[in-house]
This record gives C-alpha cells, structure tokens and sequence, in this order.
C-alpha cells in the first residue's frame, strides 16, 4: 500500500510529537523516583537525565515544526490550490455544458429552437395540457418557391429571408409558445389553448405579416409568402400522427394554390 505524500508527512509528525511525549514521560517518571532518594547524591545524575531529555524532546519538538513548515503546509497549500482550481474548471465545464446543451436545441442561423426541440417540447405538451383537457394547437409553414430565392439571389439573401420570417413569427406568437425551425425553409408552431377557430384567424394573420416582409439586400429587393397547415389535437392521436395531420394539412395548401391557410 502506497502512502500519498501528506499521509507520510502526517505520520513523520505524529512519530516527532510522539518523541517529546515519550520524553517528557520519562523526564516525570525519573523525577517521581528519584525525588524521594537523598538530593546529595542524585542531583548530578536527575540534572543531567533532565537536560538530555530535555535536549531530544527540543530535538523532537524542532523536527515537528520543521516537517509541518516544510513538508505538511506545502501540501496542503498546494492541495488548497489545486481544489480551487478543479472548482473553476468544474464550473468552465458546467457553463461549456449548458452552452452546447443551448446550441443542440437551437438553429444557428434563426435562434430559433430547432427539430430536435420541437419534438421533445410537441410531446411534452401534449400530456400536460392533456391531463388538463385543453387544446393544443399545431401549424406547420413552409415558405412558397423559396429554391428560387436561393438560386437567383443566392445564399446569403435567402438566409435573411429566413431570419426575417423568424423574427415575424417571435413576434406574432406568445411566450409560451413553441416557435421552431424545423429544416430548410419550414418552419412550426406549438400553440396550446387554442381552439381551431382562433388557431385559423392567427395562423392567417401570420401568413398576411409574412408576405408584406420586405427584403432588401444590395440590388436584391423581394418578397415571400408561405402556406400553413393548421390543426388541432383530437386528444387521442400520439405526437407523430398529431404533426403528419398538420403536414398533410400544408400541402394540401400547397396543392391549392399556395399563400393560404389550410384547416
């Protein structure tokens, strides 16, 4: 078994302390016994008996202060110091933690929560406001002809496109809505406590805001409208078959024209 190093200092010191108590045992008991005998003839040898011991327990007692100055106190600073510094690193990680946490639920380019949230967050309220026997409401937006966007203004306008139709929808939408990007130029809304009725009128609302987005960029000046699919949780469908209903719905208003809500 291997000792670490304060653990040898430690026992270097106990075994130095422990020298001074054995000495000053034996200085005692050599006083107990001969302070009876005739001082005449012992004061000599109890003198000199006293000094050496007295001389190995100062030995001893300089020995202690020495191992704990110069080996025991460094140990521990260093050990202090190094607790202080696995603390720091231990937070630099936490933080580094949480950061890339962040980042794998959010979209880089809008801010927006990605897919990988949005199914997590569509599941959860799901059973939460189903305990409570409140609606949840869904719409799935796609933007219309945005591949032409891309390919005749190119990359950069077509991603301030999609950062402008995400701060549209961060603006239309309430706190506690879930507001995500889900890939490309689709995009989704998690909206509980909301009936189709008022779920259409917002979804339509969305929709008109979208389209009078202006974007303009150097020489580039364009517009862009979506098509939304809407729907409503029936209450018995799992999460899959709830977004597949409400994908079904957006190309269903693809199919009829686009730029339009489909219920």
């Amino acid at each position: 078994m291997r000792f670490h190093k304060s653990e040898t200092s430690f026992f270097i010191l106990i075994v130095f302390l422990g020298g001074v108590g054995i000495m000053l045992y034996r200085v005692k008991t050599a006083v107990d016994i001969l302070s009876p005998i005739s001082a005449s003839e012992n004061a000599a040898t109890l003198v000199d008996y006293i000094a050496a011991a007295n001389s190995l327990a100062a030995l001893f007692l300089v020995a202690a202060l020495f191992c704990g100055i110069f080996l025991i106190y460094p140990l521990i600073r260093f050990q202090a110091q190094d607790h202080g510094k696995l603390q720091e690193m231990a937070q630099i990680l936490s933080a580094r933690s949480e950061s890339l946490a962040h980042a794998a639920l959010t979209d880089g380019l809008t801010g927006m929560q990605n897919r990988r949230y949005f199914d997590e967050a569509l599941k959860e309220y799901l059973a939460q406001f189903g305990r409570i026997n409140k609606p949840v409401g869904l719409m799935i937006l796609d933007l219309d002809h945005f591949k032409s966007v891309n390919d005749t203004h190119g990359h950069v306008v077509g991603d301030a496109v999609l950062r402008e139709v995400a701060r549209c929808l961060k603006d239309y939408t309430r706190y506690h809505d879930v507001v995500a990007r889900l890939g490309g130029e689709e995009f989704a809304v998690v909206a509980p406590n909301m009936d189709k009725e008022l779920l259409a009128k917002l979804a339509d609302r969305i929709r008109k805001a979208i389209s009078e987005i202006n974007i303009t960029i150097d020489d580039a000046h364009l517009k862009v409208t979506t098509s939304i699919g809407v729907a409503v949780w029936d209450k018995r469908e799992g999460w899959q078959d709830f977004y597949r209903r409400a994908d079904k719905l957006l190309y269903k208003a693809k199919n009829m024209g686009r730029d339009r809500v489909c219920v």
